[in-house]
């Protein structure tokens, strides 16, 4: 019967098979449904086959066969027109059929659980978004289950959704383009609450498909920047008013919310700096992140300071315009925690980027230091660079070379003083270039031709500072990639052969050995049963079943191949070597068991 329909369907476009294909469609959709177990149904799903060809062929086909009906082109299509649409014979005919349509897709939409299966439904859905205009319910609602897939969703999901979201507020105009961009906005928040290492690219996505949103119409989306920019601002002003309890107040600021949206608000006035409807917007935000960065002014606070550092590093490249951030970075060596030796030892590697306060422990570390120190440095040169094309180089740098040099008097930290002294160099060398071409030219610095002072070479970077940025972000391009390598090492050998009934595994777990049993007797065929054990971050998994195993270790570089340099010092010498015997004995035997 089904295949009938679309035969007659896709041969003559036949009206009957149309409106007997929608009530299969909808009778598809609620299948399993307590309400559609009714005695009235004229349809039933008796099979998989079946639902799939119905659900397949609607949603692949009907768009096209309602435009044919209604006369409107095969794709595309703005709100006007389905305005004019409404006013016609064939939408009065028709539109139950459009209706129908999008309002089972929506209910099946809100059943599904396959990732796969959503995403699928949603990229037809989006040829046929236009219809959506005359159903204003089915619209929010629409618009409702876009949003949560978009900041739920996992795989191609979020990036089907947010498509979507883009095709409505395009096609829509403004009035939907308010409710996405308000929906949106409390998705990311919602996300960015708690971060870490593995869920920044996460944020970063959201982050992108919001700004890619907001330039759909800039004059709309500036009302709505400029709201929320206002509620950070008011945030700010509550933590620095002396009335209340900073202690209490301060922490609704120095929060992963709040931060990120910093972050947001500054990739999109950067993203949307060359126009001229979110540029105002990047003096008010410059001033909240300065505020922020100063809110608390301690140690455990430097990757919160050195985030806000990069946001106003950012928009000042975006603007063009000098915003003063290298009191923030040279304010920082100052502290005294840097100017003390590390009592805490070595320490594990910080990554900056995936916190915002560190611990009094990690505080007195060496790894911290450095990377405050590195940090200040790579930043300082980014803002120096920026304005290394300058007339006015030589008294910009003036004060930062001055302190950077009572900095290299007064630390004890030979490594820190060769980062300071290689800085003031290259900033020294900058100067010499900037001040040889300002001996040649003529105009005063309140001149228009000021701009064109060096544009040659800022158009190939040429100048020192510059070059000099690149390789300290190389650097900390190779030192950011080490650090994620280095949280977790996982090593899978294969044991093809898994007829024994027991298997005796030794592992080495920092200076322990001992062996650990794990049976593998009496598995079912086709399922895997799993063993697990966890001892000072070492975990064995062992998989039994269709006649193979894994086995995979996963070792922690801090737990096991890093031993801290004190630690090292106090083992014996027997000690040493009865490890190194339990490791070689370890390979071998793991090489004999994979061959």
């Amino acid at each position: 019967m089904v295949d009938t329909w679309c035969n007659a369907i896709q041969d003559s476009a036949n009206l009957g098979a149309v409106r007997s294909l929608m009530r299969a469609f909808r009778t598809a959709c609620h299948y399993g449904d307590d309400s559609g177990d009714d005695n009235s149904t004229k349809f039933s799903v008796m099979s998989s086959s079946v639902f799939n060809k119905i659900m397949l062929f609607v949603l692949t086909e009907m768009d096209g066969i309602l435009r044919g009906l209604l006369r409107l082109p095969t794709s595309g299509g703005k709100k006007e027109t389905i305005m004019d649409l409404m006013t016609t014979r064939p939408w009065k005919n028709h539109n139950n059929l459009v209706k129908s349509y999008l309002g089972n897709a929506l209910h099946v939409l809100n059943q599904m659980t396959d990732t796969e299966m959503i995403s699928f439904t949603l990229r037809k859905l989006r040829n046929s978004s236009v219809f959506l205009a005359a159903f204003p319910v089915l619209l929010r609602k629409y618009i409702k289950v876009a949003l949560h897939f978009w900041g739920t969703g996992g795989g191609a999901l979020p990036i089907v959704s947010f498509l979507l979201l883009r095709d409505l507020c395009i096609r829509l105009g403004s009035d939907c383009l308010d409710d996405c961009i308000k929906g949106m906005y409390k998705g990311y928040v919602l996300n960015c609450q708690l971060v870490n290492a593995t869920k920044l690219q996460h944020i970063q996505f959201l982050g992108n498909c919001f700004i890619e949103l907001l330039r759909v119409d800039l004059l709309s989306s500036y009302q709505h920047a400029f709201t929320y920019i206002r509620q950070l601002a008011l945030i700010l002003k509550e933590a620095l008013s002396e009335s209340t309890k900073k202690k209490e107040i301060y922490r609704k600021v120095y929060q992963w919310k709040y931060i990120n949206c910093l972050e947001l608000w500054t990739g999109a006035i950067c993203a949307n700096s060359s126009e001229g409807d979110l540029r105002p917007l990047a003096y008010p935000l410059s001033q909240i992140i300065s505020g922020v960065a100063r809110l608390v002014p301690t140690a455990q606070y430097f990757p919160l300071r050195l985030r806000c550092v990069r946001m106003l590093n950012r928009i000042a490249a975006s603007t063009g315009t000098l915003i003063p951030v290298s009191l923030l970075l040279l304010d920082m060596l100052e502290i005294k925690e840097l100017h003390k030796p590390p009592t805490g030892g070595v320490g594990k590697a910080v990554d900056l980027r995936a916190v915002l306060k560190v611990s009094k422990t990690t505080l007195k570390t060496r790894a911290f230091q450095e990377a405050c120190v590195f940090s200040v440095v790579e930043e300082l040169t980014e803002h120096l660079a920026q304005w290394s094309y300058s007339v006015a180089f030589f008294e910009l740098s003036f004060v930062p070379s001055v302190r950077l040099r009572n900095f290299c008097k007064s630390t004890k930290v030979e490594r820190f003083r060769r980062e300071m002294r290689n800085l003031i160099r290259q900033i020294n060398t900058n100067s010499e270039f900037t001040n040889k071409k300002r001996a040649t030219v003529s105009f005063l610095p309140n001149d228009p031709e000021v701009a064109s002072f060096l544009e040659d070479e800022k158009k190939s970077e040429a100048s020192p500072l510059s070059q000099y940025a690149a390789t300290l972000r190389q650097r900390a391009q190779q030192r950011d990639d080490t650090m994620m390598e280095s949280r977790l090492i996982t090593s899978y050998i294969y044991l093809d052969k898994c007829s024994l009934e027991n298997i005796f595994i030794a592992t080495l777990t920092l200076d322990v050995f001992f062996p650990v049993y794990l049976s593998v007797k009496n598995h079912p065929p086709s399922g895997i049963r799993r063993r697990t054990m966890m001892k000072k971050k070492m975990m064995i998994i062992v998989d039994g079943g269709k006649g193979h195993a894994s086995l995979i270790l996963r070792g922690y570089l801090d737990g096991i191949q890093r031993l801290s340099l004190k630690k090292r010092r106090k083992r014996k010498k027997l000690g040493n070597r009865r490890i190194l015997k339990n490791r070689q004995l370890l390979m071998k035997m793991l090489w004999r068991t994979s061959s």
